[in-house]
C-alpha cells in the first residue's frame, strides 16, 4: 500500500467528524450603539445628590506624621533599658486615661461620625444632612450611687436614667450653646415625630445650671414590646443669643402632646444661628420601673406592643421522635397552664417577703457560667440553666 493512500484514508476520517463553531455576541456596530453619555442619560440614576455637611470642618490627622511621631515613640523605648526592663517582667502599665484621651483627639470625630451613620441618626434626624461632633461630651447618669457613662450606643436602661445627666464638655466661656436629648423612636401616636426629654439653650461655656431650660428631664419611657430607643444627644453652637420661648410650653412637663419635637425643623429654622457640634447617644428598652411611670406620673394605661404569632401546628406524638429535644418535645403535648405554674413556682422560690431582691447582673454573658454538678448534670440541663440565666427562650413567655 503506498504512503499517498494510507494518509488519505486518515484524513477523510478526520473530516467526517463534525465541528460546531461557537458564534459569540459582538454587541451593536459602532455606528448603530449609544455613546457613554447617552447610555448614562437612559439607564443612569434619574436623582443624583449629595449629603450636605452642616457642621465644622474636622481636621483629618496626617498619616505621615502619625507614623512619623510612632517610629520616634518606639525608638525611644527601644533605647530605654528600664522600659525593656518592665516588658520583660510584664509590669508596664497603661494608663486607660492617657488612651482614650489619645483616642479623642485623633480618631473620636470620624468614628463617631460612622457609628451615627451606622445607627440612622442623620437620617433620621436631619435627612439628607450630617456633621462631625468636633467636640466630645462626657454624659454620666447616677443610679445607686454609681456613675453609668453615655458611649457611643451603650444600652442603659430607664431606671438608670431616672434622673438628669451630669453633661461636660471643653469650651470657651464666652460662647453659647444649646443641649438637647430627643427620641426619635418613641412617639406613641405619630410616625415621623420626636419627643423632646430635655432641651437647654443659651448655655455660658459649659454650665448648664446657668442656661435656660425649655423643657426639664424626662426620663426615657419605652413601651414593652417595643424593643431598643435610641436617645440622642445633640449640642448647638450658637452665633448669638437666641429667643426661645416659642418652644417653651406652660403646661406640665409630663404632659407629651407638648413634647412633641422634629430636630429637623428646628435646624432649619435656626440653621443661621446654631451648627451642630457634639453628639452622643444611648439605646433603652423596657424594664419595669417604665410600667410605674406610666401609672404614677402620666396617670395613663401602659401600652403594650405585642405579636399576635399563628396557631403552632403540632403533629401526632410519636414513640420514638428523631432530632428532638425531649424536654421541649414533651412540654408540647402538656397543658400550658401546668408549664406556666412551673415557671411561677420556680419563680417564686428566689422571693422572699422581707429582703430586697437579689442582683441580677446586666451582662451575664460576661460572667463566667459553671456547673454546680458537672458529674450529675446532663448537657440539656446544663443548657436550659445558661438560657434561664441569660433570658433565652421561652422562660421570657412565663
Amino acid at each position: 500500500m503506498s504512503v499517498s493512500k494510507l494518509f488519505s484514508g486518515k484524513i477523510n476520517i478526520l473530516l467526517r467528524q463534525p465541528v460546531r463553531f461557537r458564534r459569540t455576541s459582538l454587541g451593536v456596530s459602532p455606528h448603530l450603539g449609544l455613546s457613554l453619555k447617552q447610555k448614562l442619560e437612559k439607564f443612569g440614576p434619574k436623582d443624583t445628590f449629595q449629603k450636605v455637611d452642616i457642621g465644622f470642618a474636622a481636621v483629618a490627622p496626617s498619616r505621615k506624621e502619625e507614623l512619623e511621631k510612632m517610629k520616634e515613640y518606639i525608638k525611644a523605648r527601644k533605647n530605654d533599658p528600664e522600659f525593656l526592663k518592665q516588658v520583660k517582667d510584664r509590669k508596664v502599665n497603661i494608663s486607660p486615661e492617657e488612651v482614650h484621651e489619645e483616642w479623642i483627639d485623633q480618631y473620636a470625630v470620624n468614628q463617631i461620625r460612622t457609628i451615627a451613620d451606622h445607627y440612622g441618626i442623620f437620617e433620621h434626624l436631619f435627612g439628607d444632612a450630617y456633621f462631625h461632633p468636633i467636640v466630645n461630651l462626657n454624659i454620666d447618669f447616677t443610679h445607686n450611687e454609681l456613675k453609668i457613662p453615655v458611649h457611643k450606643g451603650n444600652i442603659i436602661k430607664p431606671e438608670e436614667a431616672g434622673s438628669a445627666p451630669s453633661v461636660d464638655y471643653k469650651s470657651d466661656p464666652n460662647s453659647l450653646w444649646t443641649l438637647l436629648l430627643t427620641n426619635p423612636d418613641g412617639h406613641l401616636s405619630k410616625t415621623d415625630s420626636e419627643y423632646v426629654h430635655w432641651f437647654i439653650g443659651n448655655i455660658p461655656g459649659n454650665n448648664l445650671s446657668k442656661g435656660k431650660e425649655i423643657f426639664s428631664y424626662l426620663r426615657p419611657f419605652p413601651p414593652k414590646g417595643t424593643g431598643y430607643q435610641r436617645l440622642v444627644f445633640i449640642l448647638y453652637k450658637q452665633d448669638k443669643e437666641i429667643d426661645f420661648s416659642k418652644h417653651q410650653k406652660t403646661s406640665s412637663s409630663l404632659n407629651l402632646d407638648d413634647r412633641d419635637f422634629s430636630t429637623y425643623d428646628f435646624y432649619c429654622e435656626h440653621q443661621d444661628s446654631i451648627t451642630p457640634a457634639g453628639l452622643s447617644f444611648f439605646q433603652s428598652d423596657w424594664d419595669r420601673s417604665v410600667s410605674k411611670f406610666f401609672h404614677d406620673d402620666l396617670n395613663v394605661k401602659e401600652p403594650i406592643f405585642e405579636y399576635d404569632y399563628p396557631v403552632e401546628y403540632i403533629k401526632p406524638q410519636t414513640w420514638w421522635p428523631l432530632r428532638e429535644p425531649f424536654n421541649l418535645y414533651l412540654d408540647k403535648y402538656r397543658d400550658p397552664k401546668q408549664i406556666a405554674k412551673e415557671y411561677f413556682l420556680r419563680r417564686m422560690k428566689k422571693v422572699h417577703p422581707f429582703e430586697p431582691p437579689k442582683y441580677v447582673l446586666k451582662y451575664p454573658g460576661a460572667y463566667r457560667y459553671n456547673r454546680a454538678d458537672p458529674d450529675r448534670d446532663p448537657s440539656w440541663l446544663f443548657r436550659e440553666k445558661l438560657k434561664e440565666r441569660l433570658k433565652w427562650g421561652r422562660v421570657n413567655d412565663f
